[in-house]
């Protein structure tokens, strides 16, 4: 296929899946207590376990705004609740045409992490990616389906990685932010040795890490928790970037591939002068460090960055005027369809705008190249 855009970042969520993607593939004895769609007085809701989670089907106006914000499928003129666009296979297709996108990157839902039961959520990450693979095999050319990865066990991820190779799929999702053991930590050594062997790319996708916002509850609308929580979320990755580069994982591991997903770009620079900044001053202090842990890193940190870690945006002007720092190879662009965030159905103008004064090959790389590469697209 001749790709000429490529989306890095899109969504598969909660409320356009099928309702029966868990009943019918976890095994029997998981099935009365797994995720499913009920009827309520205010329409179809996902449950599991006897909790009740977001809507089902998709809804128009208040009902369905994400972050006081419409989602792109309202303001684009074509959400019909209970029409599952982002999970049929025709109508996804038709959606990325008519936004000029060639293949799309699919993160997943957070679901699992809502299931309390660490058995019934391990299940329920190998039911989804099951289904994942099995649909993105509906149009393999141009669907990419991000899998879910574990997040409280490194065993678990680990296995799960293992898995997403064997059944085709070619990256991950991990919420960085969420991790209940520091990833900075040695329990997470054999998630990077299982990513580094499959040559499955990890995902560090926005989710949590806010420690100030409100989810649910009275003040969730309020203006400024919605402010705080819309705006400030693409900063949440910088302890999971440090982390994964400090701690040596990279170093260990120089197959070991990281995607930064909606993350965007124009904070990075400063991040990476600020973490080679520390390196340095580590180097100054050797004594220290012989009685302690050893430094495990050979290379200045912003090294690490331009050799394995990638990054992905929407509309980033700031971040399109620092290239030469992060390297026109290390940035991805992404539509976030069908986000509220997403510059879907008007990719081709918001591109045009973001991409002023960027070299034409520098804005082949963005837009398809890069991603291309990194997820093998022939």
């Amino acid at each position: 296929m001749d790709y000429h855009i490529v989306s890095a970042d899109d969504h598969i969520d909660l409320q356009w899946l099928p309702k029966d993607l868990w009943e019918k593939r976890v095994p029997a004895q998981w099935r009365e207590r797994c995720p499913k769609v009920v009827d309520t007085a205010e329409g179809p809701y996902w449950t599991c376990s006897g909790e009740r989670w977001d809507p089902w089907g998709g809804r128009k106006g208040a009902a369905g705004a994400m972050g006081g914000r419409r989602l792109a499928l309202e303001r684009g003129g074509v959400l019909e609740p209970g029409v599952l666009r982002p999970t049929t296979t025709a109508l996804r297709l038709a959606d990325m045409d008519r936004d000029g996108v060639d293949a799309t990157v699919m993160y997943g839902p957070i679901v699992p992490l809502l299931i309390k039961d660490p058995e019934l959520r391990k299940v329920c990450y190998r039911a989804y990616n099951d289904w994942l693979a099995e649909f993105c095999a509906t149009a393999p050319a141009r669907l990419i389906g991000v899998g879910l990865i574990p997040v409280n066990d490194a065993e678990s991820a680990a296995a799960e990685v293992r898995h997403l190779k064997r059944i085709g799929l070619r990256t991950g999702m991990l919420l960085a932010a969420r991790v209940q053991t520091p990833l900075w930590d040695a329990m997470w050594e054999p998630l990077w040795a299982a990513a580094a062997e499959a040559a499955i790319p990890i995902g560090f996708h926005l989710g949590g890490g806010l420690r100030t916002v409100t989810y649910s509850g009275p003040k969730a609308a309020d203006p400024g928790n919605m402010g705080v929580r819309v705006a400030t979320s693409p900063l949440q990755i910088d302890e999971a970037l440090a982390a994964v580069i400090f701690s040596g994982a990279l170093e260990r591991y120089p197959g070991l591939k990281i995607v930064l997903a909606e993350t965007g770009i124009g904070w990075l620079p400063y991040m990476l002068e600020r973490m080679d900044d520390t390196y340095r001053k580590f180097l100054d202090a050797p004594d220290f460090w012989r009685g302690h842990s050893r430094l495990a890193l050979t290379m200045a940190p912003s090294a690490y960055f331009r050799r394995q870690i990638w990054a992905t945006f929407q509309t980033d002007h700031a971040g399109l005027r620092l290239l030469d720092v992060l390297g026109e190879d290390r940035v991805m662009w992404a539509s976030d369809y069908p986000h509220a965030d997403s510059t879907w159905p008007e990719s081709k103008r918001a591109i045009e705008d973001n991409f002023k004064g960027v070299a034409p090959s520098a804005r082949r790389r963005i837009l398809c190249e890069n991603a291309r590469q990194l997820y093998g697209l022939a």
